[in-house]
């Protein structure tokens, strides 16, 4: 709690040196001032914003992905109304400066609506029938094209800072354009840097299998070049397959599956208009994957080493729970709970049989086909799992918050329940 107390925090004191560096400075009225200071807050948010989206991954490992991701958004979304006021309360006397202002802000307000149904789960996870639009329209917004118009924000930020350029009451203050400058260097440089000019830190491998399990999920392995000694088990990558114009080349998110840290596995549900084409991939094909990312074994580390570990897995939500099992089934307590949606699709069975045999008894398994209701839940659980149990939770975002509703409703307390969710 601390760790992510002090993220979002950030954005509270990223502001400050501009908007004190313009206040020892202005002669405005105090008024006008302010909503000045409201244009410079809502700038720095957007920079801040994109520093987040280079997903740094010392960052990850101390609050985790979906912490940046959820801090990411909030910043667009106060960066917008903070923009709002301050361009209805002050004014550019010049005719470019003003329009510069007015169309970064439709601009940056264009994207945000896009990014809030494309790319989040705000609204499409808490509503079937905005879930049901959002599938018939992501046939024309594809994935890849959806990144390029987030990536719209970067024109956006380029026009906020010719407009602030051209206000000859902020632009005669020196000292106070050179750190307004340097903040928008600094964040565009470190973004620039870390997507087309820094030295290649990725992992690269070859892909060595390919193969349907179920009707909507494949298994993908890759071989490392050397060893992945960075991953821990519940990680993440972000992949991207090399000379394959079958399908994107964007990076996408998927979870480890095993402990190999020489041949990764992933498990993906072929949901997307990218993971439909995964096919097409064949063995041979080179990947880069960027990462590791996730904290699911920091939890498991930092947590009460008696208590027992309840993996509850939703389809190929499973993958990263599997990894956790095959670390830990020996060491420690474990109910992994597999929701499947047709019983040929608990295409691990004979794998966790394994895990289980060898084990000692401490690891059980119960598989479901549906998702779990409350009185399986309430049957599949004892009272030390409930009581003391850390929780790990993976699925599509719907699936996941409707399962940590009902793990709460049973008594497991919400700082027990820790999740990955397979939308971004």
């Amino acid at each position: 709690m601390l760790r992510k107390s002090l993220l979002w925090s950030v954005p509270v004191f990223f502001p400050l040196p501009l908007v004190l560096a313009y206040d020892s400075v202005a002669t405005e009225p105090e008024q006008l001032r302010f909503y000045i200071f409201l244009g410079l807050v809502a700038y720095s948010w957007w920079l801040l914003a994109i520093a987040l989206s280079v997903r740094p991954p010392w960052l990850d490992r101390l609050v985790g992905l979906p912490s940046i991701y959820c801090l990411h958004g909030m910043l667009g979304v106060l960066a917008i109304y903070a923009a709002y006021l301050h361009s209805e309360n002050s004014y550019a006397p010049g005719q470019l400066a003003r329009d510069l202002g007015d169309w970064s802000f439709y601009g940056a307000l264009t994207v945000l609506c896009y990014s809030v149904f494309f790319m989040s789960g705000w609204l499409t996870d808490r509503s079937r029938t905005l879930l049901s639009v959002k599938r018939i329209l992501e046939r024309v917004f594809r994935h890849q094209l959806s990144v390029w118009i987030h990536r719209l924000n970067l024109l956006i930020v380029a026009m906020i800072c010719l407009h602030t350029h051209l206000l000859l009451r902020v632009n005669q203050h020196l000292s106070f354009m050179v750190l307004f400058d340097l903040y928008t260097v600094v964040v565009l440089g470190v973004y620039v840097w870390k997507k087309w000019i820094a030295p290649d830190t990725c992992l690269t491998g070859t892909v060595t299998g390919n193969e349907a399990l179920g009707d909507s999920t494949r298994k993908v392995s890759v071989a490392i070049t050397g060893t992945a000694a960075a991953v821990r088990p519940g990680d993440s990558l972000f992949l991207r397959f090399e000379g394959t114009p079958a399908v994107s080349r964007e990076w996408h998110p998927f979870s480890v599956t095993d402990h190999d840290r020489e041949t990764l596995t992933f498990t993906i549900s072929q949901h997307g208009d990218f993971t439909r084409r995964l096919g097409r991939v064949a063995p041979g094909t080179p990947v880069r994957l960027e990462g590791p990312f996730g904290r699911f074994e920091s939890i498991v580390q930092d947590r009460d080493p008696d208590a027992p570990l309840v993996l509850l897995g939703m389809g190929a939500g499973v993958a990263p729970l599997l990894s956790l099992t095959a670390a830990h089934h020996t060491t420690r307590d474990i109910h992994l709970l597999w929701a499947v949606r047709k019983p040929r699709d608990a295409y691990y069975l004979d794998e966790l049989e394994k895990y289980r045999a060898a084990s000692g008894g401490r690891l059980r398994v119960t598989t479901n086909v549906g998702r779990f209701r409350r009185e399986d839940l309430t049957g599949a659980l004892s009272g030390e799992q409930v009581a003391k149990g850390q929780f790990f939770i993976v699925g599509p975002n719907p699936a996941v918050i409707a399962n940590r509703r009902l793990l709460r409703r049973i008594g497991v307390g919400t700082r027990r329940i820790h999740d990955e969710r397979l939308t971004m």
